[in-house]
């Protein structure tokens, strides 16, 4: 039995969000939106709820792939259709789990069949269903890389190839991209990032009333679904109609020069990349026009696509807070707009279903850079030599230290073939990648080695009858390609944040370091952990997770001072890397430990520091120290521990991947490297 969705208009608050969705339900051209926000904000519920607000399609009887019977697609493989039948069906939204496999996205071709008797059978996927609907993917920001690929493919060129071993369907795949993500968990790849049309920040609501009046209808339509629903069909039946209106009257509206002029010399201020920007902003404020049942674009309607179409542009790396400078903006507008159309009204028609209806208003400020969602306050010191302090501060604490401009750092990789989760770091098993081999393939093949299978169907064509010059192949004939690629790590950073770091210029240069590495893992799409350790003991400061962008807001509070307690450091991360093995015993772990070497308090703190050490090199884990050591006189204590780790030492200097020694630089334990 179908649930009945809760109701668009139902929606409390969420004004930026329920606005740009409809912008893209009144102009597909628009080109989908990304939601952003914490957890328990409406995003999947106000996606899901579009689609029943949306138009019917007309698509031609029986055909799989939602050809428009006005103009079918002449390459669909159920095609050629004849002009002239037709028949509507409701508007779909179709989702895309995150853990989808490529033959459940882009469909599935039988190769045994086409080998073996030349026909194409071919099951469509979820790009075909979504052909004319809405292709909505929650958590978009977890999803797998190949995934990632293929959207973007299918979203530039309107249509989606399967190709197996020179056997090739191609069909029409053009649909509205919606994502929701939560940035904690990880940032999204900027071709995919700019994809999307438009882009909402969410939140929850800090106003009790407001939060009262959600649980309310929460509650009713959780007891009641049908009846809730049907309270709600009158607005739900208007903002319809509105955006049926809308749809008529958007051929109507006019761009003028003065629009266009304020469109483009926007993008220049605030420095985005390409031209996709100024059409998404034309066709937005196009859309904003219609939606308001006007035929002229004016000045508000470039400043309210203005700030959902260029937020999630603006970014220059994963740490870069998205938002716009709303004074910058109007300073803009103003120089080249009309002398008529200065002063914007910030107060659009909000649309029909009063609280819960369409329209929607640009924030009142963009979202700040620098803030700190992580809630882990800066702490401030009192004293500037390290002594015994505790982690938690007191005697010896200093305060928290900005981090030295971040650099490109050499490629630290983990040795042998894993076989963990896609990425770009480390060399493992995947199914995509250069091919190394063949095997039998365990379940449904999904890459045909071709020389492999015609090889083992060879010798058995006299006893299977083969006549003319078709190759006879049966289902153990076939090879599936075994692939080499690269996977995502885990990369746990252990951070000495002790009085023998605590010089201002020096921890910066360490946080500059980490932020770096930081970095790096999110070009590289591993997960990353952080332990810091101080004073008496060590801290988990971030558990594993895909978001750097948490892992450098706490980097970046990060205090120093008091004793270095490098042994509870390195347990502390032991203890991590052994149960995040229990979760995801496929990812292969690097861990960076960024010290001078030193360790004290407590009794005999070297000896133990190095059996914990040595922890890490019995279980193999690969490992590199990061050497913070300065000044004429050097211990090597670092190196040292290096050597217990069995991994390898780096300065802060070799970590740079423009330094003389400028290198790929694989992190080998001692035994690999003799073998070698």
């Amino acid at each position: 039995m179908t649930s009945t969705p809760f109701p668009f208009t139902a929606v409390v608050g969420q004004d930026d969000l329920r606005l740009a969705l409809l912008l893209n339900a009144v102009s597909p051209a628009v080109g989908g939106v990304l939601v952003r926000g914490e957890k328990g904000t409406a995003k999947s519920t106000a996606v899901r709820a579009l689609s029943a607000l949306l138009p019917a399609v007309a698509v031609v009887p029986g055909c799989r792939f939602s050809c428009s019977p006005v103009a079918p697609d002449p390459g669909c493989p159920d095609g050629p259709h004849e002009p002239g039948t037709a028949t509507e069906r409701p508007s779909r939204m179709v989702e895309l789990p995150v853990g989808a496999s490529e033959d459940r996205l882009v469909g599935a071709l039988d190769i045994e069949r086409a080998l073996a008797e030349g026909v194409k059978a071919f099951e469509p996927g979820l790009l075909a269903d979504a052909h004319r609907g809405i292709l909505y993917v929650d958590e978009v920001n977890l999803l797998h890389d190949h995934l990632v690929d293929l959207l973007l493919d299918a979203a530039a060129m309107g249509a989606s190839y399967v190709e197996r071993e020179g056997v090739s369907v191609r069909h029409a795949s053009k649909f509205l991209l919606v994502g929701t993500m939560n940035p904690e968990e990880g940032e999204l790849r900027p071709q995919l990032l700019d994809r999307f049309g438009l882009t909402v920040e969410v939140s929850a609501s800090r106003e009790p009333d407001q939060r009262v009046e959600v649980v309310r209808r929460r509650l009713a339509h959780d007891d009641d679904p049908a009846g809730f629903a049907a309270r709600w069909a009158d607005e739900e039946a208007a903002v319809r109609a509105r955006i049926v209106a809308a749809r008529e009257l958007l051929p109507s509206v006019t761009l003028g020069d003065a629009a266009l002029r304020q469109i483009a010399a926007t993008c220049a201020a605030f420095e985005v990349d390409g031209m996709r920007a100024d059409i998404v902003m034309a066709r937005t404020a196009t859309a904003l026009a219609a939606w308001a049942g006007r035929t002229d674009v004016l000045a508000e309607d470039v400043r309210r696509a203005a700030l959902l179409a260029l937020p999630h542009r603006r970014r220059r790396n994963p740490f870069d807070a998205p938002g716009l400078d709303e004074d910058k903006l109007d300073e803009t507008l103003e120089e080249f707009g009309d002398q008529g159309e200065d002063d914007p009204d910030p107060d659009p028609d909000p649309g029909p279903g009063g609280p819960g209806g369409g329209g929607g208003r640009p924030p009142e400020q963009g979202p700040q850079g620098g803030a700190d969602d992580t809630g882990v306050p800066p702490e401030a010191g009192t004293g500037d030599e390290p002594g015994p302090a505790p982690a938690g501060g007191g005697a010896g604490e200093r305060s928290a230290v900005r981090a030295a401009e971040p650099f490109r750092t050499k490629v630290l990789s983990v040795p042998g073939l894993g076989e963990g989760a896609a990425g770009r770091r480390s060399r493992a098993r995947t199914e995509h990648g250069r091919t190394t081999g063949a095997r039998r393939p365990r379940g449904a093949l999904t890459k045909l080695h071709l020389a492999a299978t015609v090889q083992a169907a060879a010798p058995h064509q006299r006893e299977r009858g083969r006549a003319g010059r078709g190759l006879v192949v049966r289902r153990d004939d076939l090879r599936q390609a075994t692939r080499e690629g690269r996977e995502g790590n885990l990369v746990l950073f252990v951070v000495d944040a002790s009085g023998s770091m605590a010089a201002r210029q020096r921890m910066s240069a360490v946080k500059g370091a980490v932020l770096s590495l930081l970095l790096d893992a999110y070009q590289r799409r591993d997960k990353v952990g952080l332990v810091t350790f101080r004073g008496s003991a060590a801290d988990v400061a971030l558990p594993p997770t895909s978001s750097v962008d948490a892992a450098a807001a706490r980097l970046e509070s990060l205090p120093t001072g008091g004793r270095t307690p490098l042994a509870a450091g390195l347990l502390k991360a032991h203890e991590v890397l052994r149960v995040e093995r229990l979760r995801d015993p496929a990812r292969r772990a690097l861990v960076v430990v960024v010290t001078d070497g030193r360790a004290t308090g407590g009794v005999e703190p070297v000896a133990l520091a190095e059996r914990a050490a040595r922890l890490f090199a019995a279980e193999g884990t690969a490992s590199v120290v990061v050497d913070c050591e300065s000044g004429p006189i050097r211990l090597g204590l670092a190196g040292r521990l290096a050597g217990e780790l069995g991994g390898t030492a780096v300065t802060l200097d070799e970590l740079r991947a423009d330094s003389i020694a400028g290198l790929v630089k694989d992190v080998r334990d001692t035994g690999t490297r003799r073998a070698a």
